[in-house]
């Protein structure tokens, strides 16, 4: 997944709609210089591709030293590039924050999947919806760079039933009843429903729904319904949700359950990357793809 180029042109133009003035006052424009992105902490990179092809854009020479998805360690140059200091202060602003808010909900992501396969190797770590409004695409990159996956992108292409859809059909039994239809008319989508007591959580596995969600339930309600689960035909999938963090991850996918679903990440604190921007040397930084 590679964000737009026009969605980060979009970011430079709102951060410097006419241009840089600081740097068109003090006459440095023309100036050849260097830039390199650094984190000061461990961390898993995330939109380097973006921010490399945002500077080749404008016009420098780029090295890419690290792919999204990889651990860098603290202090390592992740990309570096030359040009003329116009073109590196217009994006600067604007790239760091993307590297910085990308490795934060990447790395976290990261975190909580290790822990999680710590006790379950085949679980699966997945991320909400509940992105910031405006950065779900940004958050989504960084969430797949950790290793986890997108439990929904959005209201339109998923099926989640919630009790707030059950009272207006009068309660559970209301949607037990368009069970049936749903399915006939949404052959290709699993119809998952979220409890949030356990009685609710065997009602509807028993009613025959592909998958429920069980909201801040704790370790062992879980790990029973998964053994409820497991004995009806077809089994329904049991997906633990509510609160699941670096915490208490493994403790959550040692129950047995199909997945994880967290918004934990997206609430992560920003890796801080380390930018400087000093003249350029008599070396031009070669235009290469990523060697890490």
């Amino acid at each position: 997944m590679i964000l737009p180029c026009a969605l980060v042109d979009a970011w430079v133009a709102e951060d410097a709609p006419y241009g840089d003035l600081t740097t068109r006052a003090l006459d440095i424009g023309m100036i050849a210089a260097r830039i390199r992105f650094a984190p000061r902490a461990p961390a898993v990179v995330c939109c380097v591709e973006e921010v490399e092809s945002l500077l080749q854009r404008n016009g420098a020479c780029v090295r890419r030293l690290r792919s999204s998805g990889e651990w860098a360690a603290a202090g390592e140059v992740i990309l570096e590039a030359e040009g003329e200091a116009q073109a590196l202060h217009l994006v600067w602003r604007t790239a760091q924050t993307l590297l910085e808010q990308a490795a934060g909900i990447a790395t976290a992501t990261r975190r909580i999947v290790e822990a999680a396969r710590g006790a379950a190797p085949e679980i699966a770590v997945e991320c909400t919806r509940k992105a910031v409004p405006g950065a779900r695409a940004w958050s989504t990159r960084a969430v797949l760079a950790g290793g986890g996956a997108m439990h929904r992108l959005g209201l339109s292409e998923s099926i989640l039933v919630f009790a707030e859809h059950a009272a207006l059909l009068g309660g559970w039994d209301g949607v037990y009843a368009k069970i049936p239809a749903i399915r006939q008319a949404n052959p290709g989508k699993k119809i998952t429903a979220e409890a949030k007591t356990p009685g609710e959580a065997r009602a509807l596995a028993e009613a025959g729904v592909d998958i429920v969600q069980v909201d801040k339930f704790s370790p062992s309600d879980v790990a029973a319904l998964v053994e409820h689960a497991s004995r009806l035909s077809p089994a329904p999938l049991v997906v633990a949700t509510g609160g699941i963090d670096i915490g208490n991850a493994a403790a959550y996918a040692a129950t047995g359950c199909a997945a994880l679903v967290t918004s934990a990440p997206y609430w992560a604190r920003p890796i801080d990357v380390q930018v400087t921007i000093v003249p350029a040397t008599t070396a031009t930084v070669p235009a290469t793809t990523a060697t890490g």
